[in-house]
């Protein structure tokens, strides 16, 4: 397992992990929000994803058919099997 923000332009992996925690206190409820944004473009555990760009501090991923561009703070945080 290795963060997806690790992958190299045009390499697949399979999402199995998202580490999100919310920065303060801990509290759950901001927990459960990052990991809802996340899902809500259409990064889920299971899901296969292609790197298509990864320079600076976006990442370019394909997940189905959609094109997502995402910060690499939190790429390094959802772990993929290559």
């Amino acid at each position: 397992m290795i963060p997806l923000g690790l992958l190299s332009a045009g390499e697949n992996g399979e999402i199995v992990e998202i580490m999100l925690k919310a920065d303060g206190a801990g509290c759950q409820s901001e927990f459960d929000k990052g990991v809802v944004r996340v899902e809500d473009l259409g990064i889920r555990v299971g899901k296969s994803v292609e790197m298509l760009t990864n320079g600076g501090n976006t990442v370019l991923l394909r997940v189905d058919e959609s094109r997502i561009a995402i910060a690499r703070r939190m790429a390094m945080k959802i772990m993929v099997r290559r």
